[in-house]
């Protein structure tokens, strides 16, 4: 395990060390044992394309992503009028998911090493995004507005930090692009 230095920013840190934690090598291989059969399916599907020249995975998150932030900002600003909207808003987040979910394993199915791990703690996290906004749904049905609200909130938060890494994993390590498993740095 290596220290956080003074000229070493704190997220690269993290990073570093979710790359190389056996935790994460755990959580990764327990989750390619429940998933194995989806992510042999994805893998060889159209989820898993470079049709646009790189993965389908990214400008998915922007559907998904987009639609429980804009829920959020309606709860926030919007008033009693805008609960309908922000409703539909969290409902169009869980149907986008779905598809996000499936071209993100398919990418993940190409990884090893750190980009392996990291990917896996970055699913669990946006596995735990997909629950939140579930709830969130169900308490708004329910006319438990303001509960959806928290845990639209929750959601986000947990969203934008699972998005962290995965951020990490296309843009600095290079995952969208990839046309097979590498290792980069670790």
């Amino acid at each position: 395990m290596h220290r956080t230095t003074d000229s070493e920013p704190l997220s690269t840190a993290m990073l570093r060390t979710v790359g190389e934690s056996s935790t994460a090598e755990r959580l990764a291989e327990a989750q390619r044992f429940v998933y194995g059969p989806i992510l042999d399916r994805v893998r060889h599907s159209p989820f898993h394309t470079n049709a646009l020249g790189h993965s389908v995975h990214p400008p998915l998150t922007d559907i998904t992503l987009g639609s429980w932030m804009g829920a959020s900002l309606l709860d926030l600003a919007g008033g009693t009028p805008s609960r309908r909207g922000a409703t539909l808003l969290v409902s169009a987040g869980l149907l986008a998911a779905i598809p996000t979910a499936l071209a993100g394993a398919a990418d993940w199915t190409e990884t090893e090493g750190a980009d392996y791990r990291i990917g896996a703690v970055h699913a669990l996290g946006t596995d735990a995004a997909v629950f939140l906004f579930l709830g969130s749904l169900v308490a708004r049905l329910r006319g438990r507005h303001t509960l959806g609200v928290g845990l639209a909130a929750a959601g986000n938060a947990v969203a934008a930090s699972a998005g962290f890494l995965g951020g990490h994993l296309a843009l600095t390590r290079g995952t969208a692009g990839r046309d097979g498993p590498t290792e980069r740095g670790g």
